[in-house]
């Protein structure tokens, strides 16, 4: 195969994940939004986590949200868990790598709040710890998994929700997470800031 073939595959296959994943979420995507919306109109906050790619799809969200997306709007209450280093590597070497994220949430998470949770395979030990934490301080949770949803599909409350890839390839996941993320973004605009 040559390299106009494989990329031509990458753009199909994406393409084509994106088309299954918008058929079997378009409604649980309208209920994130809704949710997120009301969690920021209480006077809430966003907090967000992953690792790899998804710390930096956290990383983009949390940045969407304080500074703007596509309109001019007041800065919205997101932080990314997974910038800080020094709290990264105090946490990762007093305690372990699986609590980087849990140890935060614990220390600003208050009850109304939301955590974004990303993880392509569902099943990110940090990433899990981190919704445990969040359901204690009194929080909710929006999930971005991929594949068969993972050991996070399992935890998610009632009031929780998840949008699920509909591929078990990483990449394609990915990508489906940042236009997740973008509709987010979108929908929060416009349903708190609509243009007149």
């Amino acid at each position: 195969m040559n390299a106009s073939e494989r990329i031509r595959g990458h753009f199909q296959a994406s393409i084509e994940t994106k088309q299954r994943t918008l058929e079997s979420s378009l409604t649980q995507i309208i209920g994130a939004i809704e949710h997120t919306v009301a969690v920021l109109k209480a006077g809430n906050k966003v907090l967000a986590c992953g690792n790899g790619g998804s710390a930096a799809d956290a990383q983009h969200f949390a940045a969407e949200l304080t500074c703007r997306f596509e309109r001019e709007r007041p800065g919205l209450a997101a932080v990314a868990l997974t910038t800080d280093t020094s709290a990264l590597t105090a946490i990762g070497n007093d305690y372990s790598f699986e609590q980087i994220f849990s140890k935060q949430v614990q220390a600003l998470a208050r009850p109304g709040d939301l955590l974004l949770a990303i993880s392509t395979s569902g099943n990110s030990p940090n990433v899990v710890k981190a919704i445990d934490a969040m359901h204690a301080a009194g929080g909710s949770v929006l999930a971005l998994t991929g594949r068969d949803g993972g050991h996070i599909a399992r935890l998610l409350k009632p009031t929780d929700l998840e949008l699920r890839s509909a591929s078990d390839v990483t990449a394609r996941i990915q990508e489906t997470h940042l236009l997740f993320l973008h509709c987010l973004c979108d929908g929060i605009d416009e349903m708190m800031y609509p243009l007149k």
